[in-house]
């Protein structure tokens, strides 16, 4: 005997219900997985995704220094600095172009290092914190950033420095409203922002070559 039209299945009914129980049991059997054989599986799938990625080679010079490197496409510039060729001194902070604490200068124009691909730099010259002092002694910027404690924690300081030696280059340290508009892309957790536009001023108005 057939069932009324209105209580008949749809074709295909039993069929997606089989299918929602497997994923429901096999939903509540992973809660109860381990966390380390979680994590294993998690660790060997990333090894199987970086072996996806073959390594380029890649020319650049930074801090005046030539560099034949090989790397996968995806490292960003700022990884690059900080796990290649362990120049820590660029910061990680968001990682997401937010906080400035990467910033550092190529071919003269600053740049967030964790938004730019290394191999988007082939042939192109990098200059860190690293490289602003001359051996002992220290670029106009820091004597300042030093001289007016444009800095607390330290932790911005590297990529604020980068940011103050661009923003005098680019002409645009003409007045405090000028510079904080200008180092906005910069941001300091202890709020040492005055002290960072002083030494800004007392080297833009100093006239010396940065």
């Amino acid at each position: 005997m057939s069932l009324p039209p209105d209580l008949e299945q749809p074709a295909g009914h039993d069929e997606s219900r089989r299918t929602f129980l497997k994923q429901s049991s096999l939903l509540t059997a992973l809660t109860f997985v381990p966390g380390p054989v979680v994590q294993a599986a998690t660790n060997e799938l990333d090894e199987k995704v970086a072996a996806a990625f073959e390594k380029v080679p890649l020319k650049l010079e930074v801090n005046g220094v030539k560099h034949k490197l090989s790397v996968e496409p995806r490292t960003t510039l700022l990884d690059l600095l900080r796990e290649n060729l362990n120049l820590t001194g660029t910061k990680k902070g968001c990682d997401y172009g937010q906080c400035g604490a990467c910033t550092v200068h190529v071919d003269g124009q600053r740049v967030n290092s964790c938004l730019s691909f290394a191999v988007m730099h082939e042939g192109k010259k990098i200059t860190t914190i690293e490289g602003l002092a001359e051996g002992d002694k220290l670029h106009p910027m820091q004597e300042a950033f030093v001289k007016h404690d444009g800095f607390q924690c330290g932790y911005c300081t590297p990529g604020q420095i980068m940011s103050a030696v661009a923003c005098v280059r680019e002409g645009h340290a003409g007045s405090e409203a000028e510079i904080r508009e200008y180092m906005s892309g910069n941001i300091c957790r202890c709020g040492a922002y005055s002290n960072i536009v002083a030494a800004i001023q007392e080297v833009k108005n100093g006239g010396q070559k940065v």
